[in-house]
């Protein structure tokens, strides 16, 4: 409520603003877009405003997203190819169909636990510039439509791939089978991807269990705003 009560006041037609938003779990960053779109429509007494987002978090996921409002959507480019880090909690010895916790999962793995010294040489084995596979699972459009829509058809389709860069990877913990880490990487980096593609390298499989996007370049998520504030 505080933001709002702060663009109520500040509010003339050409408003110019960019909002940092944590978004909660269970929420696809469109439905965000949405619902602050609804709520400053109303409160700011216009008819419509314009609202969009600078790049999309799955609906499992928390964290940044960069919203912008009245003629700063006009400024989207800018935010489009931004270094991006993110906090994300992997579960090795099974897989899921979409790569995170929404799909079908599957027991992968039924050897030892792998020792945190082979984690910790596969994980760093990332860094750097990669080759990745677009998921299937994703919003990139395939002939005009989006890719997710295709998959929960059962339609294949042959998925692009893109180099990408993992500048870092920190691991926060280990504790078979869950391991824990920080990673900052370039823009189009599917942490989704990655995790499976670690899971894959281990010969162990893995998902993606939680995922948080903590930074987009300069901008934080210590600095957004709760989506409760726009209700």
């Amino acid at each position: 409520m505080v933001m709002v009560e702060y663009m109520m006041r500040c509010y003339n037609r050409d408003m110019d603003e960019i909002l940092l938003i944590d978004k909660p779990a269970g929420i696809s960053s469109f439905g965000v877009v949405a619902r602050v779109r609804r709520i400053l429509s109303q409160r700011l007494g216009v008819k419509k405003i314009k609202v969009g987002h600078t790049g999309t978090l799955d609906p499992f996921a928390t964290g940044l997203l960069i919203l912008l409002v009245g003629k700063a959507t006009k400024r989207s480019n800018d935010f489009l190819k931004l270094d991006k880090e993110y906090i994300a909690e992997i579960r090795l010895g099974e897989v899921s169909t979409t790569g995170d916790p929404e799909g079908e999962i599957t027991k992968s793995y039924s050897g030892e636990p792998v020792k945190e010294e082979l984690i910790k040489k596969i994980v760093q084995s990332f860094v750097g510039e990669i080759s990745q596979k677009v998921p299937a699972f994703s919003a990139i459009k395939i002939d005009g439509k989006r890719a997710y829509q295709l998959a929960r058809k059962g339609i294949d389709v042959e998925m692009p791939t893109r180099k990408v860069r993992i500048y870092n990877i920190e691991i926060l913990d280990y504790s078979w089978p869950m391991l824990k880490i920080r990673t900052k990487v370039s823009s189009g980096t599917y942490i989704r991807t990655l995790g499976e593609d670690i899971g894959a390298k281990l010969g162990t499989g893995a998902y993606v269990t939680n995922l948080r996007r903590t930074k987009i370049d300069k901008y934080s998520v210590d600095d957004a705003k709760k989506l409760d504030e726009f209700i």
